[in-house]
């Protein structure tokens, strides 16, 4: 299970403390107790007590550096020590799983991408558990000392919990996917959906780093996005992924498989996008798509070459989704908008559509302020994962365990 019953209110503020001093180590590295003490807003004696913990469990260093302005001796200021803690994060995704060995700073230490199992043969929680067991026979020589498993997948979840409810592709209800991991391997153990995952690794370590409130929309095979707000990933505890994708835009549109109809995904998920384009193209006669096979390569290649039947396709996708922006914008009042898309080939064309949009459908005030820009990674890989680890540690939730022994 992802986690333990709620803290008590002394041990929260602890928690929450060493949380907070590790994540300003973690940015402002090399820091001195005083500056330490300065911007986490907690009296010396506190840091010192935090760091002497942090120290005798090697989690961090403390370093000789020169302070800004200075030209005297060097200052002691503190580092994390991240080289010896390393942590497993997957990912399930397409047909393929993904394991990557990292460290704490997040640095890739092995990799493997194998072909996600087949459930003729024996479920899918027993061959998930199997591949973890074979992955650290495999790297056993790299293994140092292992503190947690982080998954990301698609599908139905709640991330309190660590079960799937389900998955696309799969036969999987209810499946007690982090329960069963912690009780073989002993580590705590993080699951999350993948699209709110990598909206929680863009805001640590991609396009919208720094930023308190963020929508991130990711278009795709489905269409869902994800939401930071006061700095923090909606609902992380539970459901994160905001199902935009299922929000109608028509309600005498296609059924979707959701069962509803005229749902979001029904007109701006790729092969929804491919079927539209497939459909106008015989009244089209001179567009460039004729003279080659209609995939989401071509069509995006047609529109950036003005193309029109691939250019008013691709803006029909932005308008859609504008719409539900528009929405989601008066509701959250985000800084950053960020798409995450293939069909980011032809941003040319889709964000102008999605931006006009927005600007036309949602409050000037709001609206006239924000950033619209792809995601910084185009395929997150596990560094979704590598996210919920940094996040668990910035919240002090795993940071509590480790320092614990």
């Amino acid at each position: 299970m992802n986690l333990d019953s709620q803290p008590g209110h002394i041990d929260q503020i602890k928690q929450t403390n060493a949380g907070v001093v590790y994540r300003l180590i973690d940015q402002h590295g090399p820091i001195s107790r005083i500056e330490l003490s300065r911007r986490a807003q907690l009296a010396p004696a506190s840091i010192t007590k935090i760091v002497r913990e942090m120290l005798d469990a090697h989690l961090v260093q403390e370093t000789e550096f020169q302070e800004p302005g200075s030209r005297g001796r060097p200052a002691i200021g503190l580092i994390l020590d991240t080289d010896a803690w390393h942590y497993l994060a997957i990912r399930l995704h397409r047909g393929a799983m993904t394991f990557t060995l990292r460290d704490l700073s997040s640095r890739e230490l092995a990799e493997d991408t194998l072909p996600l199992p087949d459930e003729s043969a024996r479920p899918l929680l027993t061959a998930l558990i199997e591949q973890v067991d074979a992955f650290f026979i495999r790297h056993q020589q790299k293994l140092e000392r292992l503190t947690a498993i982080a998954v990301t997948l698609p599908g139905l979840i709640n991330a309190a919990s660590g079960v799937v409810h389900r998955l696309p592709g799969y036969q999987v209800r209810d499946m007690p996917l982090g329960d069963a991991l912690a009780a073989r391997t002993g580590l705590p153990v993080f699951v999350q959906h993948d699209i709110s995952a990598w909206t929680l690794a863009e805001s640590l370590f991609g396009a919208s780093r720094g930023a308190e409130d963020v929508i991130q929309i990711v278009i795709d095979e489905t269409v869902g996005a994800g939401v930071i707000s006061g700095g923090q990933l909606l609902h992380k505890r539970g459901r994160a992924l905001v199902e935009i994708g299922h929000t109608q835009i028509d309600p005498y549109g296609q059924q979707c498989y959701c069962g509803n109809h005229g749902c979001l995904e029904t007109v701006a998920s790729i092969g929804s996008l491919l079927a539209l384009a497939a459909q106008r193209l015989p009244t089209q006669p001179d567009s460039l798509l004729h003279q080659q096979p209609l995939t989401l390569a071509s069509l995006c290649e047609a529109a950036q070459a003005g193309d029109r039947l691939a250019r008013d396709t691709i803006a029909s996708v932005g308008h859609h989704v504008g719409r539900i922006l528009a929405m989601m914008v008066n509701i959250f009042n985000p800084q950053h908008i960020l798409i995450g898309s293939p069909l980011n080939a032809a941003a040319d064309v889709l964000f102008p559509a999605v931006s006009n949009t927005i600007l036309q459908q949602s409050l000037p005030a709001y609206s006239a302020v924000i950033q619209l820009a792809p995601t910084a990674f185009s395929e997150p890989g596990t560094l979704g994962g590598a996210a919920l680890i940094k996040d668990a540690l910035y919240s002090g939730y795993l940071l509590v365990k480790l320092l614990q022994g």
